[in-house]
């Protein structure tokens, strides 16, 4: 510090106390106001003060610069004022220092004063680049004095220093021009920057001027004092000094930027996105600090941004796509630290997803991995470690071949390695287990299947996609007389059939099933079964069918004893035919031959019976009444006979209308009463109400009732009961009849209803025969429920409907739609 300034702050130092002295005097003059003596010293003592300050001003006037007083710091964290400090000083000086910070006058001239050098660039006594207001924020905040050069417009230089003098912060501004001082070090300094300029400013200029990005400078006020061509055509303002007088902006924001700048002292940079000739583009704004201001540039790096925005899409995508793969996949960075995984690696290893995502390195990974038992057991863990970390440093086109893991708690592992495009390494699991277990299951399954194939009867052989043999049987070998040895090697079709030829020499054959195997076509791969004759006189049957891996199987089966049975069993069946059709035959003739006598011999009985000869006597009548009931017996047996017969023909038609069933049933017991009264035997009927009508054949159904009744009687011993009815349950009904006689053994039961089967019921066998018949041909069935010397009950069912071949088509009813049947019924009726 000079000797005239430690004067200026003797003379601060004076004026404070003989502030302080006059205050106290004064208090002490109120106190003393009666003592006249007293006040002609302070008197006194107040003249040499006013002398003193008025001798300390006029030394303050004559120091070229200006010292600013605060009386507590001024600025703080968030705070950018200045405060209003105390000014010492000339206003020459004040109006100098001024004009030198570009400041106008104000309320506040030292607040003006400060902002307008605070930016300027300046330089520290050690050389260091800086600002003021960079200094005075240390200043008022940790109390660190300074000292700066600062440089100035025209080539001006400013001197301030700083301190802290007690609670008070002082600075000292001083015009180096002013004072004719000699330039110090650091102006030195500044001004060899200078210089570099000033050997070639027009150069300088011209390219800063030509640069192909927008650059400009703006002073401490937020003003542009300067651009370059690329920046007025960016904001298309037509000439630089139009550009200049309207203040365009490229962006809003340039302003904020400089005042961050300046105020961080450091350089800023920021994204923005601005309109350039119409179109979006992204700008890179670089502003950093100059002397009085800040200069900036704006780098357009729209393709870079949309280059990283679509590999950061990429990666995202690739990430997803990992993501969704079944497989285990994990990637290491160049650095070896864990850098993705996806879903399934996490399923596949349960391994904390806390401790995945502080992205350890590989090799903390594989220890982590060998604590949980995930990675095989090695005998020397470290140099497998030392290996598996290795692979970062091979070659990038080396191939590293898969692996399997079997780990410790019985999974298998395929694990391939492979270089990562980004740098680093990418390692993909996949759990092989249930393929391993598969495959093995898949072999047993095929050693099975040949064992199987062995122990068949038949000749099979198995032809893959190509026309080679894959795989055949024993039976094959035998049945087409090969050699094992032939069939070795997988031979083509060509070469097996051209052997089997010499036993079936039909080419189209061979052809045909050639195509079966190697033609890939939907119409191609069906399966066909055809028969071959062979030479040797064998007959065989073949099948091909398609498999689903694609091959084709062929089966041949040796049929020629099954040919002959069959043959034998043709003739069989057609001699059996011929002599049914022989007994239909004989029957209906015989029949027929007997009707003509046996109506003669009943006619005449009639005849005789009724007197046509004479009055018989009592001992003639019961002769006549044999033969009578002889015919009349042999005649229903013929009728029997007859109805058979046209059943087994098919001829039998029903002729179907509305029955009542209950009346059917007692007409049937009315026509058997006189010989149920003979034999001492109750005949009831049992009819339910409401029974309502059915489509049936009038006539058969009464013939069912006679036979059931017929039978009854027939068995039942005098002083019994007989009993017919009908019934309905649900849509069919029921006739039944049902008797207290000997009834049938459970062995006896399954035969009743058969042709010419007695059992132990006696006659001729057809009765019942007939009941079951036509009970079928109206689509009903027979019931019969018996037990020995508990009675028999035969219910014969019956469909409201009938359904059967024995109905003609126009009276189906039943096979109708449902909206003409009720008019073909109105009709019927």
């Amino acid at each position: 510090m000079t000797g005239q300034t430690f004067q200026i702050v003797t003379l601060v130092v004076t004026v404070g106390a003989v502030a302080f002295a006059l205050a106290v005097g004064l208090w002490a003059f109120r106190l003393t106001s009666g003592a006249r003596g007293a006040q002609v010293i302070w008197r006194r003592r107040l003249a040499e003060l006013e002398d003193k300050i008025a001798r300390a001003d006029s030394v303050f006037g004559a120091h070229p610069g200006l010292v600013l007083v605060w009386d507590q710091p001024p600025l703080d964290e968030n705070d950018a004022s200045w405060g209003a400090p105390r000014i010492f000083g000339s206003s020459v000086a004040l109006a100098s220092l001024l004009r030198f910070a570009e400041a106008s006058d104000g309320p506040n001239p030292a607040g003006i004063l400060m902002e307008g050098l605070a930016d300027y660039e300046a330089r520290s006594a050690g050389g260091e680049e800086t600002t003021l207001r960079r200094r005075f924020h240390d200043l008022s905040q940790k109390g660190q004095p300074f000292s700066l050069t600062i440089l100035g417009p025209s080539g001006r230089f400013l001197e301030v220093d700083g301190r802290a003098a007690g609670t008070q912060l002082v600075v000292w501004l001083s015009d180096a021009t002013i004072r004719g001082l000699e330039e110090s070090g650091a102006r030195g300094r500044i001004e060899e920057a200078r210089r570099l300029v000033s050997k070639d400013p027009l150069a300088f200029l011209d390219m800063l001027g030509r640069a192909p990005v927008p650059a400009w400078r703006m002073n401490a006020g937020g003003r542009i004092e300067w651009a370059n061509q690329a920046y007025v055509t960016a904001v298309e303002g037509g000439t630089i000094d139009a550009t200049l007088d309207r203040q365009t902006l490229l962006d809003t924001a340039m302003t904020e930027l400089a005042a961050r700048a300046t105020a961080a002292g450091a350089p800023v940079d920021e994204m923005r996105v601005v309109v350039v000739d119409g179109a979006r583009r992204g700008l890179r704004f670089l502003v950093f600090p100059v002397s009085g201001g800040a200069a900036g540039f704006a780098l357009d790096v729209t393709d870079g941004e949309e280059a990283k925005a679509a590999l950061a899409r990429f990666r995202r995508a690739h990430d997803d796509t990992l993501n969704h793969m079944a497989e285990a996949v994990v990637v290491f960075d160049r650095s070896k630290r864990l850098n993705f995984h996806n879903k399934a690696f996490s399923n596949l290893f349960k391994l904390d997803d806390a401790w995945l995502n502080d992205r350890p390195g590989h090799a903390q990974f594989l220890d982590r991995m060998r604590e949980k038992r995930l990675l095989p057991e090695q005998a020397d863990f470290g140099a497998w470690k030392s290996e598996e970390l290795a692979r970062y440093d091979a070659p990038p086109n080396e191939e590293t071949p898969d692996e399997l893991w079997p780990l410790p708690d019985g999974r298998t592992l395929r694990i391939a390695r492979q270089r990562h495009p980004l740098g680093g390494l990418m390692m993909i699991f996949e759990d092989k287990t249930d393929e391993l277990a598969l495959r093995a299951r898949y072999n047993t399954l095929i050693n099975v299947q040949r064992a199987t194939l062995d122990k068949l009867h038949e000749a099979v052989a198995v032809f893959g996609a190509n026309g080679r043999l894959q795989l055949n049987n024993s039976a094959f070998e035998d049945l087409w007389g090969f050699e094992a040895d032939e069939l070795d090697g997988q031979p083509d079709f060509d070469a097996v059939s051209e052997t089997c030829a010499a036993l079936f020499t039909d080419d189209r054959v061979w052809t045909d099933i050639k195509a079966r195997v190697t033609d890939p076509s939907p119409q191609a791969r069906k399966q066909v079964t055809g028969e071959m004759r062979r030479s040797d006189g064998r007959v065989l049957t073949y099948l091909t069918r398609p498999l689903p891996d694609g091959a084709t199987l062929i089966c041949w089966d040796d049929v020629t004893d099954s040919r002959r049975i069959e043959e034998a069993l043709r003739e069989r069946a057609e001699a059996l035919e011929t002599s049914e059709r022989i007994k239909t035959e004989f029957v209906e003739h015989v029949s027929y031959q007997l009707r003509t006598p046996l109506t003669t011999i009943g006619g005449y009985a009639d005849m005789l019976a009724q007197g046509f000869a004479g009055e018989l006597s009592d001992r003639q009548k019961e002769p006549m009444s044999a033969i009578q009931s002889a015919a009349a017996h042999l005649a229903k047996l013929i009728d029997d006979i007859l109805d058979v017969a046209a059943i087994d023909a098919g001829q039998l038609e029903l002729e179907l209308g509305d029955v009542d069933l209950g009346e059917v049933a007692r007409e049937a017991a009315e026509l058997v009463a006189a010989r149920a009264d003979h034999h001492a035997i109750k005949l009831d009927v049992a009819i339910e109400d409401g029974l309502g009508l059915l489509r049936a054949d009038r006539n058969r159904l009464k013939q069912v009732s006679m036979n059931l009744l017929s039978n009854a009687i027939r068995h039942v011993a005098t002083g019994g009961a007989v009993t017919i009815g009908a019934r309905r349950n649900g849509e069919d009904l029921t006739l039944w009849v049902k008797d207290d006689g000997e009834g049938i053994a459970p062995e006896k039961q399954a035969s009743v209803f058969d042709r010419f089967s007695r059992g132990e019921r006696g006659g001729a066998g057809l009765g019942l025969s007939l009941v079951k018949e036509i009970a079928e041909l109206h689509g009903g069935w027979v019931e019969l429920q018996s037990e020995p010397r508990q009675g028999t009950l035969v219910s014969c069912h019956l469909p409201i409907e009938p359904r059967s071949s024995a109905v003609p088509p126009e009276l189906d009813f039943a096979s109708r739609p449902a909206t003409r049947l009720a008019g073909d019924r109105a009709r019927v009726e």
